[in-house]
């Protein structure tokens, strides 16, 4: 009974997505029946048929036209695409090193302070992004990077997630390990390099993902602090679809889904332990 209940809730959360999916391979005349007569409130209360959206499963005609006019006919799809992976990656590299240099200094490292400082850590991170826009957007002013992708990439490198994500991670690890590791005469560096990253390689994987995840789908960052539209992310691609480019609204989002979804394929197992390890709860 209960696998059969998780089983119906897992089918309903896929139904968006296999809806986008289906709905990008319809024909123009197609997607213009269905979704180009909506209506407006009005015509809805007056009891219009027309202005309700006809959802369907299996399009009556298959055509790749939308994703060829994407790929092929519309260079700019491709280059905000690039644009996201250019962003996104230093992004991810960069947070998973630096946080995993710091967690390990909270997780094993005693000093003067250890305690307080994480504790600024989390402060820090449980602050929306919306309390800090005003003095990032000064500081960044002032550095000379606004409308540069250093912009985005310098303030996602330092985000306190990571820090505080690996850091559960490695308190999980006996300090046993790193004694008999000092015995034999090996430092810091190579404790952490030969010992400790090892063991949470799970835990960066999961890092890795929700990072990448978090930070392809950003909006605010790149919609505030990148003016030049040549160096946006694929993020703001779909606001930027006007209504004569709809027929390509479900392609769009089904290449935009892909490399998160072909991520956590990959890294599924990873992430799946490195979840499990970290004392985080869904």
């Amino acid at each position: 009974m209960l696998f059969t209940l998780i089983a119906a809730v897992a089918a309903l959360l896929l139904v968006p997505i296999v809806l986008t999916a289906a709905n990008s391979l319809m024909t123009q005349n197609e997607f213009a029946a269905n979704y180009g007569l909506i209506g407006t409130m009005t015509d809805a209360a007056a009891g219009d048929k027309d202005a309700f959206i006809n959802l369907k499963l299996i399009p009556d005609w298959v055509t790749f036209a939308q994703y060829k006019k994407l790929l092929i006919t519309t260079p700019r799809f491709l280059q905000m695409f690039w644009n996201s992976a250019g962003l996104v990656t230093p992004i991810v590299a960069g947070q998973t090193l630096i946080a995993s240099l710091a967690a390990y200094a909270f997780a094993k490292l005693r000093f003067r302070g250890r305690d307080a400082l994480f504790m600024v850590y989390l402060m820090t991170m449980l602050m929306p992004f919306q309390v800090t826009l005003v003095p990032n957007y000064i500081i960044i002013d002032r550095l000379g990077l606004f409308n540069t992708t250093a912009a985005i990439i310098l303030p996602g490198i330092f985000g306190a997630f990571g820090v505080f994500m690996i850091r559960q991670f490695m308190a999980q690890i006996p300090n046993a390990y790193m004694e008999a590791a000092k015995t034999d005469g090996a430092g810091h560096a190579a404790i952490f390099v030969r010992i400790i990253l090892p063991l949470v390689k799970p835990g960066l994987a999961a890092l890795s993902v929700l990072l990448f995840v978090d930070y392809w789908n950003m909006v605010e960052q790149p919609l505030i602090f990148l003016e030049d539209e040549f160096k946006q992310p694929l993020s703001l691609y779909l606001l930027q679809i006007s209504e004569q480019e709809t027929d390509v609204v479900f392609a769009a989002s089904v290449l935009y889904m892909c490399p998160m979804i072909l991520l956590f394929l990959y890294a599924e197992t990873y992430f799946v332990e490195g979840i499990q390890h970290s004392g985080i709860k869904g």
